[in-house]
């Protein structure tokens, strides 16, 4: 992604920058990288893993000594807090194959982040930012919008990128709510989403049977006749609350 106008949008749909600690994640060549350095950003930390675009990128460090700084490591696997002080925004076209295992770890440290903009495959996008009952309403969803307020707000064609991708792009901006979950909590909530979606077509009752789902439904009100799909965030904070309270007795 080259293209300096439409890095220029991305680096826009961030917001207001000033003051504020930019972590990009997989740089490449350094096209949002250039764009992120154009905004009043404090500054911009790249972190990629390929050492070919470490170089690359190491060069452009050499022009903006005081607000690039570029980190050679595996996001997935790095604390991005320990790369910079708060207030944090994480601006990254994201590597479709680990795009959503990183957006559900910076979804645990979600006081970490004053906001994300990350493009994905826009499957993926819809995925996050879906309506309860739509054809893309999921896990992810539910995860992803229990913390944040999520919308797609950039779509892209494969054109847009050299050597062009199969499928569209979406942009999403993901501002974390002010209040999060305890990580126990999260955890719950990991638990009941990944139950009852993993058997998206059996009813509630059946899907959350490892969890004591009938004791979950009592204990909630829900309707055991429902699916997963047709459940709001809120009914999904009741379950795992319950699912939480529940651990905590036994």
């Amino acid at each position: 992604m080259l293209d300096p106008d439409i890095t220029a949008r991305i680096a826009a749909l961030a917001g207001s920058l000033v003051g504020r600690h930019v972590i990009e994640v997989g740089p490449g060549p350094g096209g949002l990288t250039r764009a992120l350095l154009a905004t009043p950003a404090e500054s911009v930390t790249a972190v990629e893993l390929d050492s070919r675009a470490v170089a690359v990128i190491s060069e452009l460090a050499t022009v903006f000594p005081n607000r690039l700084t570029v980190v050679e490591a595996d996001a997935l696997k790095q604390d991005l807090t320990q790369l910079c002080p708060a207030p944090r925004h994480i601006v990254a076209n994201l590597p479709y194959n680990v795009a959503t295992p990183m957006l559900i770890g910076w979804l645990r440290q979600g006081l970490a982040w004053e906001r994300l903009t990350l493009m994905f495959q826009l499957e993926v996008a819809e995925r996050i930012c879906a309506a309860p009952g739509s054809d893309h309403y999921g896990r992810l969803g539910v995860l992803a919008q229990w913390c944040a307020q999520c919308a797609i707000v950039m779509k892209l064609p494969p054109g847009a990128f050299s050597p062009p991708p199969a499928v569209w792009s979406a942009v999403a901006s993901i501002i974390p709510h002010a209040e999060q979950p305890e990580p126990a909590l999260f955890k719950a909530m990991e638990r009941v989403t990944a139950a009852a979606f993993g058997q998206r077509r059996k009813m509630l009752r059946g899907s959350l049977k490892s969890l004591n789902g009938e004791v979950l439904l009592a204990e909630t009100g829900i309707d055991g006749a429902r699916r997963a799909e047709t459940l709001t965030i809120a009914e999904f904070d009741l379950l795992a609350k319950a699912h939480l309270s529940l651990c905590r007795k036994n």
